[in-house]
């Protein structure tokens, strides 16, 4: 399945019954292109002892993250449309906490995903970054090699670096992006995202996912880049945002009671079995 193109294979875990041991061993293999699927990571849907559903995430690199808004809006719209529900509101458990979803439909098809996110962490301790781990970091400005950059940095659920930047397509992603992920500054590492403010209502963005790279899009990163440009008082709360990705757009609102709300789609590409060897 692909949400903006940011694309995983998707595993029902309620059939199939998989090593713990090798679920790294098994993303990696699935992920690669040239011997496997191809795909962003792989995610499976578990039975929850907490929730209705419970995703697990793994990185093309085999490590596993928190959380993946764009996987979770796939996920909602797996269990739904195959059955695994009838519900239109359910909850999904993730490393980063408990959401909920909402299925939208129209004529009885699911027309697009409504994720509630819950709220950001904003304290260091919470991101995780280096610091004082109570206080929060809002364009705090740090000389990397490739340059000087302001860093806002928050959670939602797993770790968001967010640089405002005057044109996104003049930023080298790859480059920059990958030399924050693994700066000293983050022991768990960080998604990075570039924005760019376009006016109230839209940003455009780019990203370097922790463990995967540059990606089409991604989900946590859009809502983090849409609290980023609020705490810089560059947005207002309660006021939806429409959100540029590579791969298309994304609907963000962060509501005054703090909740952050993501809605967008999600799509099915193929079903398929991989053979292990």
């Amino acid at each position: 399945m692909h949400a903006l193109g940011n694309n995983y294979i998707y595993i029902n875990c309620f059939e199939e019954t998989l090593p713990e041991s090798e679920l790294p061993n098994i993303a990696i293999k699935v992920s690669q292109v040239n011997t496997g699927i191809g795909s962003d990571g792989m995610i499976l849907i578990c039975p929850s002892h907490q929730a209705d559903f419970r995703m697990r995430v793994f990185n093309n690199d085999g490590s596993e993250a928190k959380n993946c808004g764009n996987g979770l809006r796939c996920v909602a719209r797996y269990v739904y449309d195959r059955g695994l529900t009838r519900n239109t509101r359910f909850t999904i458990e993730t490393l980063g906490g408990m959401v909920e979803a909402q299925i939208n439909l129209q004529d009885e098809l699911v027309t697009s995903i409504t994720i509630d996110m819950g709220k950001p962490r904003l304290q260091k301790k919470d991101v995780p970054m280096q610091g004082d781990p109570e206080s929060h970091t809002i364009h705090e400005v740090w000389n990397f090699e490739h340059g000087e950059f302001a860093l806002t940095a928050l959670s939602m659920g797993n770790p968001h670096a967010v640089i405002i930047v005057d044109d996104v397509n003049d930023i080298d992603v790859a480059r920059i992006g990958k030399e924050i992920e693994f700066s000293p500054l983050f022991p768990e590492r960080v998604n990075v995202e570039f924005i760019q403010m376009l006016s109230q209502d839209e940003i455009d963005f780019r990203v370097w996912e922790r463990g995967s790279g540059i990606t089409q899009a991604c989900g946590t990163g859009a809502c983090a880049a849409v609290v980023a440009g609020v705490l810089n008082q560059r947005l207002e709360k309660n006021r939806p945002v429409t959100v540029h990705l590579l791969g298309g757009d994304l609907e963000i609102v962060w509501k005054d009671d703090d909740r952050v709300f993501m809605s967008g789609p999600a799509e099915f590409i193929a079903d398929g079995v991989f053979y292990l060897t």
